[in-house]
């Protein structure tokens, strides 16, 4: 029996780590190979930063419907044909074919928001004891997913011959590892899915001032990190750096923050406030950004550092809030739905945003203080979001005791 449980054990933990490895990798893979696919194409820098705008656009839409989804075909079940729509999205979006390039790219970032809404769920069903262990380390594949498709773009195209489509269409390959390893969980029946009590939205936090900061702290954060992804490949390049070097800086971006991103949960939930955490993301991320403003070639190391672990600290805390700042289950399930909603619709705007600007400016220097400026409004958010209280319940000693 105990070893029938330990493979049983293995399998889920399995599941789990290759979801989180193609959580990410499929959009930090096109910014090293944006300006191939720009000049291929014939894409404004608008149109370009929607390649990654559509999947935030899809995070956004789909966080709230996920839940419904799951309650008819079951948990695992949602999941798995999740991974599966992943894979058909990312070989769409290979096609050399702009109409297919974007179907594609809305395709993919659907399937992604199935799992960002539901692999939580997964964790806490399948391992109710070991969900810190557990969330730490699919978050941790997360990005070095993300930082394996920023790194491996540039040299996967120059190595295979087949040009951005390759670089981009190579990740199929990992989300259709992750279908093989999810097939023997497609017993679970309907009813193991979520109930209707978890999939019920909840009014309460639309109507408090510390939902809302914990909403923005959430989406502030997403747009530096999607625009970092999208556009610091162009950004190291025009300071003197090659492709392939700048891409393997956003890969580094990625990896340095993984330490940031074990180490504050852990820390957040030993602390009655988080405050300090959340200033110390902004500061790290600020300063990354104003070194970008000052700093190149060989120099911007050093803001690619501090941005990966401003990053890497403020996606933990962010995700790590959502349990913090509600009173039970349900109220986290109803946070994360509301920031996730509206947190990525803020996001969304990014990307398209910073690429315009680019194109009107004829530089850099005014997107990068417009980030900064985002920065420290991601700073006063999450000096809100990080005080002790709790959502939606005023009667109580931690409690939001104010409404919108």
């Amino acid at each position: 029996m105990k070893g029938s449980a330990f493979v049983r054990d293995a399998l889920w933990f399995s599941c789990v780590v290759l979801a989180g490895l193609n959580l990410r990798a499929a959009i930090t893979s096109v910014g090293p190979v944006i300006g191939s696919i720009r000049e291929d194409m014939g894409l404004s820098g608008g149109l370009a930063g929607l390649l990654t705008t559509l999947p935030l656009l899809a995070f956004a839409a789909v966080s709230p419907v996920a839940p419904r989804i799951s309650a008819r075909l079951g948990l695992a079940r949602t999941l798995f044909w999740g991974l599966v729509l992943l894979g058909a999205g990312i070989l769409v979006r290979s096609l050399p074919n702009a109409a297919a390039l974007f179907a594609g790219t809305a395709i993919l970032g659907t399937a992604i928001a199935v799992a960002n809404v539901l692999l939580p769920g997964f964790v806490k069903r399948y391992f109710p004891r070991r969900v810190g262990l557990v969330t730490g380390t699919y978050i941790t594949a997360m990005n070095v997913g993300a930082a394996l498709g920023a790194g491996l773009s540039v040299p996967v195209a120059g190595a295979l011959g087949l040009g951005w489509q390759g670089a981009l269409g190579v990740w199929a390959a990992l989300a259709l590892l992750a279908v093989a390893v999810w097939m023997p969980l497609l017993g679970e029946s309907p009813e193991e899915g979520a109930s209707g009590r978890e999939v019920r939205l909840l009014r309460g936090p639309w109507r408090s001032a510390l939902a809302w900061q914990v909403t923005l702290f959430m989406g502030l954060q997403s747009i530096v990190f999607y625009v970092s992804i999208t556009w610091l490949p162009a950004i190291l390049r025009d300071g003197g750096l090659d492709a392939a070097t700048a891409g393997w800086m956003v890969s580094l971006m990625q990896l340095i923050g993984i330490p940031a991103t074990l180490s504050v949960p852990m820390l957040a939930a030993r602390m009655r406030s988080q405050s300090a955490l959340a200033a110390a993301a902004a500061a790290l991320s600020g300063g990354g950004i104003l070194g970008l403003l000052f700093a190149g070639g060989a120099l911007s190391a050093l803001p690619v550092l501090l941005l990966g672990l401003g990053q890497g600290a403020a996606i933990s805390l962010a995700l790590t809030l959502f349990a913090l700042r509600a009173p039970d289950a349900a109220g986290a399930a109803a946070l994360s739905g509301m920031a996730q909603t509206v947190g990525y619709l803020l996001a969304a705007a990014g990307p398209p945003l910073f690429g315009m600007l680019h194109d009107l400016t004829h530089g850099w220097t005014v997107p990068l203080i417009l980030l900064f400026a985002i920065t420290v409004c991601m700073l006063l958010a999450g000096l809100g979001a990080g005080r002790d209280a709790l959502v939606g319940s005023p009667n109580r000693r931690s409690a939001d005791a104010r409404t919108l």
